[in-house]
């Protein structure tokens, strides 16, 4: 159900999806930015798939000061409330958890709906950014977290 996203044209198929959507609409990403955000190669990019379709994508950055941030997460709209973006949150937990006790992201303050997904999954608001994306909104810090760094070991 997981794997790697798979080259240019699964890039674009991503791409295409993600910036028709919201919150994208409303933060002003361009499917530029959406195709360069999939194809930078310092984040681990993953997408789910039924029956060899993809019906979702994750964007992980797993290093510098928030190791274990969720950068984006995306269900297709014909695969959304079927419980793909709760199986997508599982898998970036299970993947970070393993290097980090920490699972990081942010989420929009006009998006009510994704901030009570990840609250009903563990995530408790940790910060604000005001004005952070775009003028007259805030982006919140959320954190879902297994303990302090000091006492955390990573698995080999």
């Amino acid at each position: 159900m997981f794997r790697r996203l798979g080259g240019d044209a699964e890039a674009r198929f991503c791409a295409g999806f993600i910036v028709a959507s919201e919150p994208w609409i409303t933060l002003g990403l361009t499917f530029e930015a959406a195709l360069a955000r999939l194809t930078d190669p310092s984040r681990e990019v993953h997408v789910a798939t039924v029956s060899g379709q993809i019906v979702g994508v994750l964007i992980l950055f797993l290093d510098g000061t928030f190791k274990g941030y969720i950068q984006l997460l995306a269900v297709h709209p014909d695969w959304r409330s079927r419980g793909i973006g709760t199986r997508i949150i599982q898998f970036a937990e299970e993947r970070i958890f393993r290097i980090s006790p920490n699972v990081f992201l942010c989420v929009s303050s006009f998006n009510l709906e994704a901030q009570k997904f990840y609250e009903r999954l563990g995530y408790r608001r940790v910060g604000e950014l005001p004005d952070f994306v775009v003028n007259g909104f805030s982006e919140f810090l959320m954190r879902k977290t297994r303990g302090p760094l000091r006492e955390f070991t990573p698995e080999k």
